[in-house]
């Protein structure tokens, strides 16, 4: 399996994401979007970053699930609720991503929603990786 991140001189510089992610590879696994739920199905975490950790691990134990590893996320997509929130919060949950996820971004975005599923939640997040 093979990404490459490609960020385009002419395009302002990434932070926190790839602009472009070309993946080979023989396995395609679409993550389903994951908020901060617990295993008993509860939101846990009161704050944005709180409940941006638990939902970003949840779907990293997703992609374990499927044999894939943070390194072959090609693309996240994040809902939230408070884009403004998420703005400001922005270097603790890079912080937090490279804990977990590690300095290789995939392609993102970050996309406002109403809700979500989950009346308490604050931040969901979905994905694609590419495996060998």
């Amino acid at each position: 399996m093979s990404l490459e991140r490609i960020n385009p001189a002419e395009l302002s510089p990434p932070t926190g994401f790839s602009h472009a992610v070309t993946a080979t590879g023989s396995r395609l696994v679409l993550l389903a979007g994951q908020t901060a739920l617990d295993a008993t199905g509860a939101v846990v975490g009161d704050g944005l970053p709180e409940q941006f950790e638990r939902a970003l691990a949840n779907l990293l134990a997703a992609l374990a699930a499927a044999g894939g590893t943070p390194a072959d996320l090609a693309r996240v997509t994040v809902y939230a609720v408070d884009v403004a929130a998420y703005r400001d919060h922005a270097p603790e949950l890079g912080r937090i991503w490279r804990r977990l996820a590690g300095r290789d971004y995939p392609a993102m975005a970050v996309v406002g929603a109403v809700r979500l599923w989950d009346e308490k939640a604050l931040v969901e997040l979905d994905g694609i990786a590419v495996l060998d």
